[in-house]
């Protein structure tokens, strides 16, 4: 513990003589770590934080905690310095830097359930836009009244589009970016319908709002299963307090009578 004291001394006074800038050396050190940025971590941090959100700064944040923590770490064990407590503290700051991204992905999975309730709605916002634009100008219309969560999806499905990708890849990547119940399907169902001529396109259309329809009835199958598993629960929970009450009460009574 003197130690760490000493050394923040140390860093205080060095910070105060601007001998030393750990702002600095962290933004400096920050993109040798860049490697460590996992694959979805700016799309979990956009779905957690909104479009808005500074990635950089965000993931400097977390670099920034690591490093601290395993600087803390070696000061600790700073009088049996080892190999295996230099390790045990990379590990350490290993585990603190993993954390925000371990928390995004805990609330992605959380906020999952309720993706999958609102894609079908959304679906059925985007059906109606489609029977009079073309499918890429009804993907930028639907934005304004599309679920906040869904929107950094479409603006890069639109982007890709717009860009000249006129495969299925761009519909593609937004399903797996939002991998809830059917969403591959519909995607396919949506570049297919892209793709039809004049003539083929009101069939296609109702399809897609035959396919549509049948995701909203589940999804309201899933809501009234969710609020009757709830009344279910409440139920019990009113029932074990009243028979455990009333035990308590005929305890209690037994216990007096043998007193008497």
């Amino acid at each position: 513990m003197e130690f760490i004291i000493i050394g923040a001394i140390i860093v205080y006074i060095l910070e105060s003589n601007k001998q030393l800038n750990t702002k600095k050396f962290i933004d400096d050190t920050e993109p040798y770590f860049r490697f460590l940025m996992e694959d979805d971590y700016e799309f979990l941090a956009t779905v957690r934080y909104g479009a808005e959100i500074d990635i950089n700064k965000l993931y400097t944040q977390r670099v920034r905690d690591g490093l601290m923590t395993i600087i803390v770490m070696i000061f600790i064990f700073l009088t049996k310095l080892n190999f295996i407590s230099v390790v045990a503290s990379f590990i350490i700051g290993y585990v603190v830097f993993k954390m925000p991204y371990s928390k995004l992905k805990k609330y992605y999975k959380v906020n999952l359930h309720q993706i999958n309730l609102m894609l079908p709605y959304y679906l059925k916002s985007l059906e109606i836009l489609i029977q009079h634009y073309t499918i890429p100008v009804a993907l930028t219309k639907s934005i304004n009244t599309a679920p906040e969560i869904f929107k950094p999806g479409l603006n890069r499905l639109i982007a890709k589009i717009e860009a000249g990708d006129a495969t299925v890849d761009p519909y593609m990547d937004f399903a797996k970016e939002y991998p809830v119940r059917d969403s591959m399907r519909m995607m396919r169902l949506l570049y297919r319908l892209g793709l039809g001529s004049q003539e083929n396109k009101q069939e296609q259309l109702m399809m897609f709002s035959r396919t549509v329809s049948s995701l909203q009835n589940k999804s309201r199958e899933q809501k009234y299963k969710e609020r009757l598993e709830k009344m279910e629960n409440k139920t019990m929970m009113m029932l074990g307090a009243t028979g455990g009450g009333i035990l308590l009460l005929m305890l209690l009574s037994m216990m007096m009578m043998m007193q008497v």
